[in-house]
């Protein structure tokens, strides 16, 4: 029987779009403004570590040049994301912030790198600083990035491109932050390793959040669960949830982009057209799980797709 849906959700799911692209909007604009700040504060940090030699600017210089691109990406990505949707593309562009918080995951890898490679080859030759130059610029930059973080962090735990974003700017905190310590145990005790040690530390620091990012993105690439739902959980409440349903299978649950649940799935009913079963499915799956795109496949009978297909999408 062909799929059906509950027709209740048509005024709803309408709501949350307009909802959605004023809140897309108002995201757009902050990465805007926290890529000109970066951009700016890149360029102040990349001419204060060529005149006091200090690797920790030149470093932090070097993330927040990264950040700037990542940032730019970001912002298009948010942009892009409230295209409509059209032929070539029927679920639209919300996928585009996703793809953008794995490259952002991705470049943090990178620069790590980098970091790293520079930091050794300064411990092993250490070069003249200038710490008081090194001290201003650096502290600066903790401002700007302070600055920049609380303007994107309303977001940043609901979305991964705006999560790419923040984790970036956080790399830059904690960069900018190691610089402050380096230039102080420059200036005042003449330890001059410390500004490679420093930006080694802060480097490692940032792998944390660029794995857990990485992997999250992945996972919604890669149509994974949502990450707080248990499938069999969900297929066990569909089968309860309305008294002429004999089984479900053939269940899928996915993410579009952050917070955008999907879900397909095959209902076996009694009998009847199964319109009851399928306006109970729909709303125990929009109010207890939060999935609010469902298609359901009605089934008189056995699933009329392939015997082993059936099986194997069955959950214990």
């Amino acid at each position: 029987m062909a799929a059906m849906k509950d027709p209740h959700d048509h005024p709803h799911l309408h709501h949350d779009h307009d909802h959605d692209h004023r809140q897309d909007g108002g995201r757009g604009r902050k990465l805007l403004f926290a890529f000109l700040l970066t951009l700016l504060m890149l360029l102040a940090e990349a001419v204060g570590g060529l005149w006091s030699g200090s690797l920790a600017l030149l470093a932090d210089a070097g993330h927040m040049m990264v950040d700037a691109l990542a940032l730019a990406l970001a912002f298009f990505g948010a942009r892009l994301a409230l295209r409509p949707a059209d032929a070539r593309r029927s679920y639209g562009y919300g996928r585009l912030e996703v793809l953008a918080g794995f490259v952002n995951a991705l470049t943090q890898f990178v620069l790590v790198g980098f970091i790293a490679y520079e930091a050794v080859s300064r411990l092993m030759h250490p070069g003249a600083i200038l710490s008081g130059v090194m001290l201003v610029v650096a502290m600066v930059g903790l401002l700007v990035n302070l600055l920049v973080l609380r303007v994107l962090h309303g977001h940043a735990h609901d979305d991964v491109n705006m999560a790419g974003a923040s984790l970036h700017v956080l790399g830059d905190l904690l960069g900018s932050f190691g610089a402050v310590l380096a230039a102080l145990a420059v200036r005042y005790m003449g330890w001059n390793w410390a500004d490679p040690m420093l930006s080694l530390l802060v480097s490692l620091l940032i792998l944390g959040g660029a794995w857990r990012l990485l992997r999250k993105s992945a996972h919604i690439l890669l149509e994974g669960v949502p990450e707080d739902l248990d499938v069999g959980e969900v297929e066990q409440a569909l089968r309860q949830a309305e008294a002429s349903i004999r089984d479900i299978h053939h269940l899928h649950v996915w993410q579009l982009a952050s917070g955008s649940r999907m879900a397909t799935l095959h209902a076996q009913v009694d009998s009847g057209d199964g319109a009851g079963a399928v306006a109970a499915i729909h709303g125990l799956l929009r109010q207890r799980f939060g999935i609010l795109h469902v298609t359901v496949q009605v089934d008189a009978g056995p699933c009329t797709d392939h015997a082993r297909d059936c099986l194997g999408h069955r959950h214990p």
